[in-house]
């Protein structure tokens, strides 16, 4: 999967060996700190890392350089003992010097077409309600779905992939612990 548009200088393609490196300086830049680039690392080592759902804009000016990376992971919405799978989107981060360009936002539209692809139902996500609502996010309080933690509630959104997947689901997010530090 490598989306390319003439009028676009960088492609979109799934992470590969060799471009860790890459993508910890994408997040280091983007966040200021090296938290989204640790807990990067921490979901690759875990059980349902999917390297297909960790996409990379790559410009090709002068070699394969890295200016964007977003991650799709597995957690769950818990209610009493069924859980339901779903995806968390993040980090989502471009250099810098490349936002505003429509990186994040195509990076974002084909990780939630590969999730689909999938059959994978629910993506959700922390962020700008402005950002992500113009990619079809709605709160996810709307959809009776509550965030790990209470100071997320105004920024915390999800999104249907799959037609109806919403309307039986409820409950509490729940994250792997590697998302404890974020």
């Amino acid at each position: 999967m490598a989306l390319m548009d003439a009028l676009r200088p960088w492609q979109i393609r799934p992470e590969q060996p060799g471009d860790e490196d890459g993508i910890d300086l994408v997040l280091r830049r983007a966040f200021s700190g090296s938290n989204a680039a640790d807990l990067v690392r921490t979901l690759r080592r875990e059980r349902g890392y999917d390297p297909d759902l960790s996409l990379v804009a790559v410009e090709q000016a002068g070699g394969d350089l890295i200016v964007g990376h977003v991650l799709f992971s597995p957690m769950a919405i818990v209610h009493g003992d069924a859980p339901c799978p779903a995806m968390a989107l993040g980090p989502l981060g471009v250099m810098p010097d490349r936002q505003r360009q429509g990186i994040g936002r195509t990076l974002v539209e084909a990780g939630l077409a590969a999730c689909r692809d999938r059959g994978l139902a629910i993506v959700l996500v922390l962020g700008d309600p402005a950002y992500y609502g113009s990619l079809g996010f709605e709160p996810a309080a709307a959809a009776r779905i509550e965030p790990p933690h209470a100071g997320w509630s105004e920024a915390y959104q999800v999104i249907e992939l799959l037609p109806g997947a919403l309307r039986e689901t409820r409950g509490v997010a729940r994250y792997p612990a590697a998302w404890d530090d974020v």
